[in-house]
């Protein structure tokens, strides 16, 4: 009953581990069940082993050798369980290891993309340095160019109302000479 028992246990884990083996999380806990009921399992066994060193089926409650094998043969059965538990042990350890790779490997990816977007942001610190002096240089020539402008326009205002006076003045003396034709 307890072999049957077992036997559908570790049936049910395989089964569930084939569907759950995706997520290595998950595989490791199953990993940890299946080692769990293989430790049961083991437990079990020592129960019937002792059992099977108490019974005396021999004359005088002496050990037969009928007794003496199935003693034996109980005890090579937890000597395979214990290969199949280190095993599975190998197994977990495994997974630990594939986990612990895995966490390096996010670590390493996740330490990359802050140092490049470290690298990202003093650039773009220094080119907005860059781009704020560049503006103020900007500024300063269009306030110089806008002084210039201005001190033109003055400069050809007076030019023209110089030349406009001049003009005026010149044609005020000029004698009308000629015929004038309405």
């Amino acid at each position: 009953m307890m072999k049957k028992a077992i036997i559908f246990l570790l049936s049910i884990a395989s089964l569930t581990n084939a569907t759950f083996a995706q997520d290595s999380s998950s595989a490791y806990e199953l990993q940890r069940n299946k080692i769990n009921t293989l430790l049961a399992e083991r437990s079990a066994k020592f129960g019937q082993y002792e059992e099977s060193l108490n019974a005396r089926t021999g004359i005088f409650g002496f050990q037969t050798k009928r007794d003496i094998k199935n003693s034996n043969e109980i005890l090579r059965q937890i000597a395979i369980n214990d290969n199949n538990i280190f095993t599975e042990l190998k197994v977990l350890l495994d997974y630990k290891d594939l986990q612990f790779q895995e966490v390096k490997s996010n670590v390493d990816h996740n330490q990359l993309r802050i140092d490049s977007y470290k690298k990202t942001i003093r650039d773009l610190q220094v080119k907005n340095e860059e781009l704020l002096a560049y503006n103020q240089k900007i500024d300063k020539s269009t306030d110089r160019l806008q002084l210039l402008l201005l001190v033109f326009v003055i400069a050809l205002a007076v030019c023209i109302f110089i030349i406009y006076r001049k003009n005026k003045s010149i044609n005020s003396q000029k004698p009308q000479a000629g015929i004038k034709v309405l």
